[in-house]
């Protein structure tokens, strides 16, 4: 009987902890571990902090769920990883040994990187996490009554940017629905070199799509920028040149902000000596194998995957549903492998795909694989992009509920795009 234990219960750890138990069946021991007792569904964050959803619309309750397919849930932080006697500390004080190891931790917010930045002095807010939305959106109830200045953005050495530009574009959407838009300006900073880089050196004519879209709702930019401080009602913003000198200054007033910031390994992870890079994302090899430690693997933010390109200021890559969701899939194959002494040989395909909701509109961007050069590549925009991540929400919350997971990006982003014959 082999034990695997799988830390993080997101987008990928979940589904991960699911295909585990199908694919081992009952005669080994799946272990999921997550802080909250909850599944959140982090994409539907940005509707939650303007209150286009609620809690319950976008999480439920994982013990259950896991019960069902014989699954135990350990609702505790991580306090250590013991890589060399293969075992997991909480902070509640279990102690889990592993055979295997899975990590599927997702990111801390490296909000500590820049002065006055996150929700601690509550000079910005943030929709990395659903309590984070949550508090979000009352702070936005408050800037209602009395309207400004609006900041939103993606900080230097941030690799998700997508959400920065729902965020800003649902903004726009909804205020424009109460008959506020007027009284309130609004710029969108990024780490970008252009708009509609997205961390990934463009897809298709998603530069001139996405300037086409903020200049058509009235929202100006900054690229090339660093946050060098925040205080309140005020961000102070530096321009960079082509060569990453610093130069023009700015001091953006703000009644309402929210940036992305850039994302780190989470402590118990990047403590390990030989796990990590230096700032804490897994090193692995092509089979998502940690490359010091063989029965760890990894998969989506925890993971370290190369920039796409060099850039001014500092932009990292980002790592989509269907990418970890290929992550996870050559995980649960090679676990099943060496298990049954077989040699662990699947890889993931790295490939971008992401359907990015602009409130009234939204914005379909494909990039395979994600690092150039690519076998295809383009970005698409329209209403349909809005409807299809609406219902995406829900078959995606129906399937991890039911716990049916194989392969919800591919059967359902894949065919809707039409080049589900590409995966071949």
């Amino acid at each position: 009987m082999s034990r695997i234990v799988v830390v993080g219960a997101g987008t990928g750890g979940l589904p991960a902890a699911y295909e585990l138990r199908r694919a081992l069946g009952s005669g080994h021991e799946v272990a999921l571990v997550n802080r909250s007792r909850r599944f959140q569904f982090v994409p539907s964050n940005p509707w939650v902090a303007v209150g286009w959803r609620d809690t319950d619309a976008v999480s439920f309750e994982l013990g259950p769920c896991l019960a069902k397919h014989d699954i135990a849930l350990h609702a505790a932080a991580v306090d250590r990883i013991d890589a060399a006697g293969s075992a997991v500390a909480l902070t509640d004080g279990t102690q889990l040994p592993y055979d295997y190891l899975v990590l599927t931790t997702g990111p801390e917010l490296a909000f500590d990187e820049i002065p006055g930045f996150g929700r601690a002095e509550h000079f910005t807010e943030s929709i990395c996490t659903l309590d984070h939305a949550v508090e979000t959106y009352a702070r936005y109830l408050e800037f209602l009554q009395d309207p400004g200045h609006i900041v939103v953005g993606a900080v230097q050495g941030a690799s998700c940017f997508g959400p920065a530009y729902e965020f800003a574009l649902i903004l726009d959407a909804d205020l424009r629905k109460r008959k506020l838009r007027h009284r309130v300006p609004m710029t969108f900073v990024t780490s970008e070199p252009y708009i509609g880089h997205m961390g990934l050196g463009g897809v298709g004519d998603s530069k001139g799509m996405m300037e086409s879209e903020l200049r058509q709702r009235h929202i100006r930019w900054i690229t090339n920028a660093s946050v060098d401080r925040i205080e309140r009602g005020k961000v102070f913003v530096t321009e960079h040149d082509a060569n990453g000198t610093r130069g023009p200054q700015h001091v953006l007033e703000t009644d309402f902000a929210m940036l992305l910031p850039a994302f780190r390994g989470i402590d118990p992870v990047a403590q390990v000596e030989g796990l990590c890079n230096r700032r804490g994302f897994v090193l692995i090899d092509e089979h998502q194998r940690s490359t010091r430690f063989p029965n760890i693997f990894a998969a989506g933010v925890a993971v370290a995957i190369p920039p796409v390109e060099k850039t001014p200021v500092a932009t990292g890559a980002p790592k989509t549903g269907y990418m970890i969701e290929s992550m996870v899939a050559a995980i649960v194959r090679n676990i099943a492998a060496e298990i049954a002494g077989r040699p662990a040989d699947a890889t993931a395909t790295l490939n971008a795909i992401c359907l990015a909701d602009a409130g009234d509109n939204g914005f379909a961007f494909v990039a395979m694989p994600e690092l150039p050069p690519r076998n295809l590549t383009w970005a698409k925009k329209g209403k349909w992009v809005h409807l299809a991540k609406v219902a995406f929400e829900k078959y995606f919350l129906h399937k991890v509920k039911s716990g049916n997971t194989d392969p919800v990006y591919e059967r359902y982003v894949l065919k809707l795009l039409g080049i589900e014959r590409l995966q071949s």
